[in-house]
This record gives C-alpha cells, sequence and structure tokens, in this order.
C-alpha cells in the first residue's frame, strides 16, 4: 500500500476497501458539518457509497489521474487529502481534502499539505498546486493562505453546494515561486 508518512502519528494512506467502513462512521456522526462545505455527505448513506468511491479511485490513480488518500492520525483515519485532479499536459495538480471536526486545529490539514505539495513538485515534477474553496468557507481558505498560496481570482456561482449556490475562491501556488523565496 502507498502511504507517505508526514510525521510520527501522521501519514497519507492510498484509499483502501478497508476504509469505506470507517468513512461511513465519520459521515454519519458529522453529516451536517461535512455537508456545510462537501456536495456529497447527504449521498453517503451507506458503505456502498464508499466502496465505489475508493474503486474508482484507485483505477484514477492507477491511470495517472488522481492521488487519493486518507489522513491517518495516531492509526486511525482522520479524514481525505488528494490531488482529486492530476494534468500531466499542463503539469497541475489540484487538491482537496476534508478533516473530522473533532481533530481540527492540530495542524493535521495544514501538514498533510505541505507533504502532498512537496510531493507534487519533487515527485511529480509539478509546477503548480491549485487549491478551489467556497468563499466563505474562510478555514480552509485560511489553510491556503498560511502555506503561501496567492489568491488567484473568484469564480462566481461555482457551485451548488446542497442547494446553496457558491462562489469559489481560487489559491495556486507555484514551483517557480517556490524557487525565488
Amino acid at each position: 500500500m502507498f502511504t507517505i508518512e508526514v510525521e510520527e502519528g501522521l501519514e497519507l494512506a492510498l484509499v483502501e476497501p478497508k476504509f469505506a467502513s470507517k468513512y461511513l462512521e465519520i459521515v454519519s456522526n458529522q453529516r451536517d458539518y461535512l455537508g456545510e462545505w462537501l456536495v456529497w455527505p447527504p449521498h453517503a448513506e451507506n458503505e456502498e457509497f464508499f466502496l465505489s468511491f475508493i474503486k474508482k479511485s484507485l483505477h484514477d490513480y492507477a491511470d495517472g489521474k488522481s492521488l487519493v488518500c486518507a489522513m491517518m492520525y495516531q492509526n486511525e483515519v482522520a479524514g481525505n487529502i488528494s490531488f482529486n485532479t492530476i494534468n500531466h499536459d499542463l503539469q497541475k495538480v489540484e487538491i482537496g481534502y476534508w478533516l473530522r471536526r473533532d481533530l481540527q486545529g492540530k495542524g493535521i490539514v495544514s501538514k498533510s499539505l505541505s507533504k502532498l505539495i512537496s510531493y507534487a513538485f519533487t515527485e511529480l515534477n509539478m509546477q503548480k498546486v491549485q487549491i478551489s474553496a467556497a468563499v466563505d468557507n474562510q478555514v480552509s481558505r485560511s489553510v491556503c493562505e498560511r502555506l503561501g498560496f496567492k489568491l488567484e481570482g473568484v469564480i462566481t456561482r461555482a457551485e451548488n453546494l446542497n442547494g446553496r449556490v457558491v462562489d469559489h475562491a481560487v489559491y495556486g501556488l507555484s514551483r517557480s515561486f517556490l524557487a525565488k523565496t
């Protein structure tokens, strides 16, 4: 199994079928919390939902299109972080993530994101990392800003978020910018 150690007690593990029940447990207990900024939690009603997601994720990983990992904190599934898309032609990845509410504030996302950024630039030879977050999702936007991402623009009416149309703030981090700092 593909894993990346972030630090002691925190690693990124390529999704696998055994995570489906853990994902379901998290979402069942935190559906409203996760559904505030993610489209899929209201539809994640059974283990099959996550098994299907994991199967597709593994196929896309094998095809070089994405990399979906569970964030494992102290050997428990804490959330998910991924290269939602890997565009080899543009040498760009787009990252998405979510974290259990009870593990907020421990630096799990920031540390995991830093590790994936490094992986994108060094192992995948990407030139750009991009993250989109709802304009009002201040927690995700703060993570981007703390890690040196630049706000590249706002896309209006970007997503129907469970009946609420939201704008997206698009953040980018380029390899050439990092080389200069």
